[in-house]
C-alpha cells in the first residue's frame, strides 16, 4: 500500500507540490488518500465497462444502463393499488387496516446511502487513515496558532509598555536613530539636547524614565504638551527602537543642553535603562 501511494503521489500530485510546500504534510497527505480513491473507482468503472463491452453488441446501451435499472427496481418495489386487498394484515385498530407495503423509496436510499457512507468512513479514517481525526485537527491547528504567534512575534504585535525590553543590537540602535532624526529631532533636538521639547540626555524626566516609560510617552503622546500620539504611524517595533535609543543618549553631554524639566529619575533601573 505504501508503494502503491508513493507512486500515485509522483503521478497524481506532483503538479501541486509547490503549493503544499513549507510543512503542509496533513493537507497533502489527505490530497493523496482522496486522488487514490477517485482513481480506485474510475479504475473500477473502467473495467465494468470492458466487462460489458467486450463480449456484446450493446450499441444502443441497454446492457450498460441494465445495473441501473436493476437497482432503481430494487429499491421502488411497492405494490400497485389493485392489489392492496391482497397485502391486508389482520391488525385492525379502531377500523383502521394496516398495509404489509414496503418502506418508501427514498428512505431506503437514506438507509443504503448511510451503510454506504459508513464503509467509506471506516476506511478512510481507520484502515487508510489513523482514525485520530479530531486529535489531528487539533495539532494541525496548534500548529497553525504557533505559526501566526511566530508571525505576530517578529512583527512586534506583541510589545506594548509593559513588555518592552530595551535592546541594543546595531542594527536596531540605528533604525531608532534615523526614526529619531526623522520624527523627534524639531522639538528634541538632533542629539537629545532638547529644544521645544526637554532634554533627553540628562536625569530628569516628566513623565518618567526607563524604556517602558518612554515606549508609552511615545505610543501615547502628550497632547496637552503639542506631542501626538506615534501609535498610528509607528508600530511596535519601531518605537521599541527610537525609545531604545533615547536611552543611549544619556550621559551623551551635548552642546548647549537645555535645563533639567520634571523629576529626578532614581529608580534602582537594570542594565540597559541605566539613566534613562
Amino acid at each position: 500500500m505504501n508503494k502503491i501511494k508513493s507512486i500515485l503521489t509522483v503521478i497524481l500530485l506532483s503538479p501541486l507540490s509547490s503549493v503544499f510546500a513549507a510543512g503542509n504534510e496533513e493537507i497533502l497527505d489527505s490530497v493523496m488518500k482522496t486522488m487514490i480513491v477517485i482513481t480506485l473507482l474510475m479504475i473500477a468503472f473502467v473495467l465494468w465497462l470492458a466487462f460489458v463491452y467486450s463480449e456484446k453488441n450493446d450499441s444502443e446501451g441497454k446492457l450498460f444502463l441494465e445495473p441501473f435499472r436493476k437497482l432503481i427496481a430494487f429499491l421502488d418495489r411497492s405494490a400497485p393499488l389493485d392489489k392492496e386487498q391482497e397485502m391486508l394484515l389482520d391488525h385492525n385498530y379502531d377500523g383502521i387496516r394496516e398495509l404489509d407495503n414496503r418502506v418508501p423509496p427514498w428512505f431506503q436510499i437514506l438507509f443504503y446511502g448511510t451503510i454506504i457512507w459508513a464503509a467509506g468512513y471506516l476506511i478512510n479514517y481507520h484502515v487508510i487513515g489513523d482514525g485520530q481525526v479530531q486529535l489531528n485537527e487539533y495539532k494541525y491547528e496548534i500548529e497553525q496558532a504557533n505559526l501566526q504567534r511566530e508571525i505576530l512575534i517578529k512583527s512586534g504585535a506583541f510589545i506594548n509598555e509593559e513588555t518592552v525590553s530595551f535592546v541594543d543590537d546595531a542594527a536596531t540602535l540605528s533604525e531608532g536613530k534615523e526614526i529619531f532624526v526623522k520624527n523627534c529631532a524639531s522639538c528634541h533636538g538632533q542629539n537629545g539636547e532638547g529644544l521645544i521639547g526637554p532634554n533627553l540626555t540628562d536625569d530628569y524626566w516628566i513623565h518618567g524614565g526607563g524604556i517602558k516609560n518612554i515606549f508609552k510617552t511615545i505610543k501615547y503622546g502628550v497632547p496637552q504638551k503639542g506631542m501626538i500620539s506615534w501609535e498610528s504611524q509607528l508600530e511596535p517595533k519601531k518605537i521599541q527602537a527610537v525609545a531604545s535609543y533615547i536611552i543611549t543618549l544619556y550621559g551623551t553631554n551635548p552642546p548647549n543642553p537645555k535645563a533639567p524639566e520634571g523629576e529626578l529619575w532614581n529608580e534602582n533601573k537594570p542594565e540597559g535603562n541605566k539613566g534613562a
